[in-house]
């Protein structure tokens, strides 16, 4: 390992479980039974001090700005000399496509150190993120070290952190009013991620045209109320898409929401020619089919980027303890200190201002039930 330099520091992370090989043997006794066993090539003795092949912890040198104790941070010191700084603009199975600064685009692998450090991600890359890599042919590279992230969706999947883009700037959470309809409960829990995260959240509503946008007064003025930005949107009839397209200049943003809600429409209405696939919404369940399979980094032609991400059906909140729910709710959050109990979970408890604030009309009631079900739900489960 080369010295540490200038910028730079030493910290120790810690390695997967399944890094190293089992070391003990566990059929011994079958084997010897089995008249099988050869003592005469068997270990005579086994070192149990944690050293040697044991050991799941190493010093690595990563840039200065790195967290000594951040177990995510997956960033290396490199060469950079022999390194390129590049985007990820997609990532599929082994292999991530990165662009280096002169446009061109390389298909890399990742560098074991990176995939084999202990780690809640379900993948060490995601797209979006800033990487350094090392060309190893005409196109291709290995990614040796990924910059610290900031602006990161993510959900929970199988207990880990299921990073879905990195290092953005804004969310488009996109819902329609019809064909599937419009799950507000779905919206909330990607406006705690929003929040949480700090990445300005936008609603927008597609397939307006299905319905009379009337019918859509009472939701949007809640969401509008409370300072998010709404647009109504029909991408069949082209209404509301220039407004949207303003507000993607100079800004890398994600769009994200249920499956046959029209991302992908939105997408190639808003920056024509991309040619992204869509598919129509099945009529016998209301559902839309994964068009879009993995998350996806497209420049714009008026600067910025926007990424297509895959359809999702559940989003379950990660990093997020049931105690931080209702802070996270910008109506909510006036409210709590006004609780007789500290520890008032604003669901039960007596003399809660919340709930008083409910009652009184200064709530949505909608919302304040949304609250509920996310704080009963899946929040519970969530790693305390």
């Amino acid at each position: 390992m080369a010295k540490k330099g200038k910028g730079q520091q030493k910290r120790r992370v810690e390695f997967r479980k399944n890094r190293t090989q089992k070391v003990r043997q566990g059929d011994i006794t079958k084997r010897f039974n089995r008249d099988e066993f050869d003592a005469d090539k068997a270990v005579a003795r086994e070192r149990i001090s944690g050293k040697g092949e044991l050991t799941r912890k190493r010093t690595i040198i990563s840039h200065e700005d790195a967290l000594q104790d951040d177990s995510e941070n997956h960033s290396i010191h490199v060469d950079k000399d022999t390194c390129f700084p590049g985007r990820v603009l997609q990532v599929q199975g082994l292999v991530s496509e990165v662009e280096a600064r002169d446009k061109k685009i390389y298909q890399c692998a990742t560098r074991r150190l990176l995939k084999t450090m202990s780690s809640d991600v379900r993948h060490v890359v995601a797209a979006g993120d800033h990487v350094w890599f090392r060309p190893s042919g005409e196109n291709e590279g290995i990614i040796e070290s990924v910059d610290p992230r900031y602006g990161v969706l993510s959900r929970t999947s199988k207990g880990r952190q299921h990073i879905i883009v990195a290092n953005v700037d804004q969310l488009i959470i996109v819902s329609s009013a019809g064909e599937p309809g419009l799950k507000p409960n779905l919206i909330d829990r990607y406006l705690i991620t929003a929040e949480y995260a700090r990445i300005r959240p936008i609603l927008c509503i597609n397939k307006i045209d299905l319905l009379d946008p009337a019918q859509l007064q009472a939701i949007v003025g809640v969401y509008g109320g409370l300072g998010y930005e709404v647009h109504l949107i029909s991408v069949k009839e082209g209404i509301g898409i220039d407004r949207l397209r303003e507000a993607l200049q100079g800004k890398d943003t994600v769009l994200s929401g249920q499956s046959g809600v029209g991302k992908s429409s939105l997408l190639n209405a808003i920056e024509p020619g991309l040619n992204l696939r869509v598919s129509a919404v099945s009529r016998d369940n209301d559902k839309g089919k994964h068009t879009t399979t993995t998350a996806t980094l497209i420049p714009l032609a008026t600067e910025g980027h926007v990424i297509d991400t895959p359809g999702i059906r559940q989003f379950q909140l990660w990093d997020i303890i049931p105690e931080e729910i209702a802070g996270l709710f910008r109506d909510i959050r006036p409210f709590i200190n006004h609780c007789r109990f500290p520890n008032c979970t604003h669901t039960h408890e007596t003399d809660c201002a919340v709930k008083n604030a409910v009652a009184d009309g200064l709530l949505d009631t909608r919302r304040y039930e949304s609250y509920c079900q996310i704080h009963a739900g899946d929040a519970d489960s969530l790693p305390k």
